[in-house]
């Protein structure tokens, strides 16, 4: 398999954590979203997925899925050892709660197109935007807070696909400076994963292309 990444991408960081939670293994080719106007945008990856967006992930027959909430069902369901999802179907519906709050309200009103859109388009100042973020991530991450558990991960002592989403999002919360501290079930689950060498190997800072 071949994972089209970027070393601070929220979306990428998930899927990363998944592949190293199931001790999957796959190649990565770097997009960087930045550079050269960002390299998302060249013909040659839109050739692979045509949104311009990572990540991406090429199986070994040469398919191609996009979009990280498909990808990790996808891997959860080829690769269900060991378990990102709980075998009781309202345990399943409240973990995918949490990471559809994550993965459908809160990061796409952050993620760079929307940001540049204020900045560009709207013409907002770079502290409104930065109002923007905080107001959403919070607002989000309030709502998280409710709904997870007092002890471990977020449903546990085992990792879930709510884990997968809720450490990236975290990660983009500080890089945005948005305020944690009203978030104590939010911090200790953040805790308890930066303890856990598969989340610490797909933390950005230890990608290859990082920067």
């Amino acid at each position: 398999m071949k994972l089209y990444t970027y070393w601070r991408s929220t979306s990428s960081y998930r899927v990363r954590i998944a592949f190293a939670l199931k001790k999957l293994e796959a190649e990565q080719a770097f997009v960087h979203l930045v550079r050269n106007g960002g390299e998302q945008n060249a013909s040659s990856y839109r050739a692979i997925n045509p949104q311009g967006r990572v990540p991406a992930l090429e199986l070994d027959d040469g398919s191609i899925l996009i979009q990280s909430p498909a990808i990790l069902e996808y891997l959860e369901e080829i690769y269900p050892t060991p378990a990102l999802l709980p075998s009781d179907p309202l345990a399943r519906a409240k973990v995918r709660a949490v990471a559809s709050i994550i993965g459908c309200d809160v990061h796409p009103l952050h993620n760079v197109g929307p940001l540049n859109h204020l900045r560009k388009v709207v013409g907002r100042s770079e502290p409104e935007v930065t109002a923007w973020i905080a107001a959403w991530v919070g607002q989000g991450l309030s709502t998280v807070e409710a709904l997870i558990g007092n002890e471990g991960f977020c449903f546990g002592p085992e990792p879930t696909l709510a884990d997968v989403f809720l450490l990236p999002q975290l990660y983009a919360a500080r890089r945005f400076a948005v305020p944690l501290e009203a978030y104590p079930r939010i911090l200790r689950v953040e805790k308890v994963a930066g303890e856990h060498p598969a989340f610490l190997s797909a933390h950005p800072a230890n990608q290859p292309d990082a920067e």
